[in-house]
């Protein structure tokens, strides 16, 4: 299949855009553990002027502004940032597109990005954008999962669909290349014109009652995700419900299930 940027940004806006409504019950239970990480490395402060790429409702946002920064949050999908005005009426949300930052050059001390630039269809533009409204010697931060072997939730859904349904079935548009390792965020942010370069892998543990709940996370809380489980046929959903649950028991305990998780914080400063 052709790559088509435009096509990939308008898949994952109609799967965010869905997503909204229930995003924070379900699929922010994980992104959230790894928002101190992220505000650290890219050393927001109290008085840092601080942009939030791919914002969605506004958790990390709210979360830089806790810390006494002027946060402003971004994002592409008009349901995300409704909930986002909703929940934060006090904080300032823009509509925009990474990879063409609607903001002046220069004008925040930090960018950050939770689990959003590998969204984007060309994140090594969206990367480009960030360094250039950052002032120089700003701090851009981002998160990126890490591999399955490392992410156990996400191996308990892949080896569950791959044993119990078909892998190939969702016909989402091929990303547009997004990282999937610590090398390749330290390559994409060396080749856009960062310095001070680092990465490091943060882990978590993802809490559920049940495998069903974390099923049901990648459903109603993820836009490519959720996409790949929607294309299978629903006769198999039970045996894949059912393999989750199986390949998930080491990792239960008296409050349900607690699974491993790893996310990859980069982070680079403006020239």
């Amino acid at each position: 299949m052709t790559f088509d940027p435009e096509a990939v940004r308008e898949f994952e806006r109609a799967g965010w855009n869905k997503a909204a409504a229930t995003y924070e019950s379900a699929f922010a239970t994980a992104t959230r553990c790894f928002i101190p990480a992220l505000l650290d490395a890219a050393g927001v402060t109290a008085g840092r002027r601080v942009l939030d790429i791919a914002c969605g409702p506004g958790v990390v946002t709210a979360a830089a502004a806790e810390r006494g920064a002027a946060a402003t949050g971004l994002d592409f999908a008009p349901a995300m940032l409704a909930l986002a005005r909703t929940r934060h009426p006090a904080l300032m949300f823009d509509q925009g597109d990474a990879e063409t930052l609607p903001c002046p050059d220069a004008s925040f001390d930090a960018v950050v990005s939770n689990f959003g630039i590998h969204h984007v269809p060309r994140p090594a533009l969206a990367l480009r954008e960030a360094l250039r409204v950052l002032r120089p010697g700003g701090h851009l931060a981002f998160t990126i999962w890490a591999a399955p072997a490392d992410n156990l939730a996400w191996k308990l859904l892949f080896d569950a669909i791959a044993r119990r349904g078909d892998m190939a079935a969702s016909d989402a548009p091929p990303p547009g290349g997004g990282f999937a390792t610590g090398a390749a965020c330290e390559a994409a942010l060396a080749e856009a014109g960062a310095a001070a370069i680092e990465t490091r892998t943060e882990r978590a543990l993802w809490r559920h009652a049940d495998a069903a709940s974390l099923l049901r996370a990648f459903q109603t809380g993820t836009a490519r995700m959720a996409a790949l489980i929607a294309a299978q046929d629903p006769a198999s959903l039970p045996a894949i419900a059912a393999d989750i649950a199986a390949a998930a028991a080491p990792y239960r305990d008296a409050g349900g299930l607690a699974v491993p998780i790893a996310a990859i914080v980069a982070s680079g400063v403006k020239r």
